[in-house]
């Protein structure tokens, strides 16, 4: 039997009365939302239990959705056929669109989450929707029709992956199916409705190429970190919120070799890998009676039990640092992970204080020895004012000299002006020193051209320098 018949009018089912009387002016923004519920309302009551749970497989079937979006578009059509004067037939397809998007997508914003030119979308309450593409923020046309119906858009979004959210617990961290990573706040923390910041990321991860073709990095940097992966180093990527800085690690974990086991901590999972040995951690929040919460600190203690050639974890906030740094100490070397800062120094002192956060009472230069002695260097990631990304340092972190730790830039970005269209002008440029762990690529067999750290770039691409 045809799907279509199948999803038919059940016996006993009245054939549905027009939405409106026939008009020829056009349809109110009111109007137009009552056509969608109506028909959506139509859909529901006429569909059996089985037809239903044919609705629901395909959310996760490809297959099974392609068939029912194809049966929800031929309803629609012929519902707003027995209405021909109702709507007006370029709007039709919008209103069709538009159903199927809330019975199998996420609504409104089904078509943001499609366009490949939005970075992050940022929901505002049901009637203020931003989206950010190319570094800046604009306000859209898209609006939800009430606080009610923004929620069951949010429910939709946590039922797959097990979370809730209610005024008892009013904020919640999620990800979508293809990785994209949503919080989550409403009433009564959230004075303006329930509001959404959906993170997305590109269909297909980022590679070292794209980030030299946007301007984040030199192609002689990228030639460094890629020695610096390959020589099993412990990097740390700092930066701002919305710098890139997992967007970097991302592309940092793609220079691992694939005979690795790679252990991968988040809090919620982003990271894609296209390594085949990888193994993916993620956090649990507490359940609705407060117990059963895993944090990313015991999913780092319980990694070191797990085999691991190299641990990435997504980012570090708080008592979990200890954790990281010790692993670094004690032969995990090759470990990647991030955390929020303003500069390569400032990261040392967030460290500092996420140690002190795990509740251990380590005197502050212990701290610094583990940190100096963990971490052999820091890129750091910085929004632009312009809304480009740009790997703003690339600093050593060397030894202890009395109660600081020293710290060496081997790159630098510097910016030099701003153009007429407000872009920001600048340059990469190597600081002229060696790093002091440059006897740890010998021992890996990794070599690279090390006068990149004498030259500028054009040099390095007439002598072939290659990142690949």
């Amino acid at each position: 039997m045809l799907l279509l018949e199948r999803l038919g009018r059940p016996e006993g089912v009245e054939a549905p009365k027009p939405i409106f009387a026939e008009r020829k002016n056009e349809v109110t923004e009111d109007e137009y939302q009552g056509i969608k519920l109506e028909i959506h309302r139509r859909i529901v009551d006429e569909m059996s239990a089985e037809q239903q749970e044919l609705l629901t497989s395909a959310q996760q079937d490809s297959t099974t959705r392609q068939e029912v979006e194809d049966v929800i578009t031929e309803y629609c059509n012929r519902v707003l056929a027995e209405n021909p004067f109702a709507v007006p037939r370029g709007d039709r397809s919008s209103i069709v669109a538009d159903v199927r998007d809330e019975m199998l997508g996420l609504g409104p914003i089904e078509p943001l989450l499609k366009d490949e030119t939005i970075t992050e979308i940022m929901i505002n309450g049901p009637k203020h929707i931003f989206v950010e593409r190319m570094g800046k923020l604009h306000l859209t046309p898209v609006q939800f029709h009430d606080d009610a119906h923004l929620m069951n858009i949010i429910e939709r979004i946590l039922a797959p992956i097990g979370r809730r959210i209610d005024e008892s617990s009013p904020l919640v961290d999620a990800r979508l199916d293809d990785g994209s990573r949503v919080n989550i706040i409403i009433p009564p923390l959230s004075l303006v409705g329930p509001c959404l910041t959906i993170r997305k990321f590109a269909r297909n991860p980022l590679t070292v190429e794209n980030l030299i073709g946007f301007g984040t990095l030199s192609e002689s940097m990228a030639i460094f970190m890629r020695a610096c992966v390959k020589a099993r180093l412990n990097i740390l990527v700092s930066g701002g919120t919305g710098s890139g800085k997992t967007t970097t690690l991302n592309v940092l974990s793609s220079f691992i070799p694939t005979d690795e086991r790679i252990v991968t901590i988040e809090d919620a999972a982003e990271l894609r890998l296209m390594q085949e040995h990888v193994v993916t951690l993620e956090a649990r929040p507490a359940n609705i009676e407060g117990s059963g919460e895993i944090t990313i600190r015991d999913l780092v203690r319980n990694a070191l039990r797990m085999r691991p050639d190299r641990i990435i974890v997504g980012e570090v906030r708080s008592g979990e640092a200890l954790d990281m740094l010790q692993a670094m100490n004690t032969g995990h070397d090759g470990s990647l992970t991030t955390a929020h800062a303003n500069s390569p120094r400032d990261v040392l002192s967030r460290l500092e204080t996420m140690v002190l956060m795990s509740g251990m009472e380590l005197p502050v230069r212990a701290i610094r020895e583990q940190i100096s002695s963990a971490i052999d260097l820091i890129l750091h990631q910085s929004r632009i004012h312009d809304g480009s990304r740009r790997v703003t340092y690339i600093t050593e972190v060397q030894n202890m000299e009395g109660n600081t730790i020293i710290l060496q830039d081997i790159f630098r970005f510097e910016q030099t002006g701003i153009d007429e269209k407000g872009k920001v002008l600048g340059h990469f440029t190597s600081m002229g020193i060696k790093p002091k762990f440059m006897e740890k690529f010998k021992m890996q067999g990794i070599t690279f051209p090390e006068d990149i750290f004498f030259a500028d770039e054009e040099m390095i691409r007439n002598e072939g320098g290659d990142f690949k």
